[in-house]
């Protein structure tokens, strides 16, 4: 269940931001609500991950670097955004270090 809450508040943070690239820095005001509320969300879903016991390092690394690494992928697909080869290098190193911290994290327990 903490994994699904993890899982959760990276959605819900990539929603905020891809709300917030939709607002067009704001001007479309009418964006600024999900944009809060994914970010509300996603920390307050963090928030319960911590107080479950999940280490700190564990968990906002993972956070972070699946937001990253979905965010550009999502922003290619949404908003044509650019995702050139280099950058899916970057994404496929992000994968490696998140399985590089869960495996850490699973050997320490």
């Amino acid at each position: 269940m903490t994994w699904a809450l993890l899982v959760g508040a990276i959605v819900a943070e990539v929603a905020g931001t891809l709300c917030l690239k939709a607002s067009d820095g704001l001007a479309r005001r009418w964006w600024l609500a999900p944009t809060v509320v994914g970010y509300l969300v996603a920390f307050g879903l963090l928030a319960v991950v911590l107080d479950r016991g999940m280490a700190v390092g564990v968990v906002y690394g993972i956070w972070a670097a699946s937001g990253v690494a979905l965010t550009a992928i999502l922003g290619r697909v949404i908003f044509k955004d650019p995702l050139t080869p280099r950058m899916g290098v970057g994404i496929a190193l992000i994968a490696a270090g998140v399985l590089v911290i869960e495996l850490g994290a699973a050997s320490a327990a």
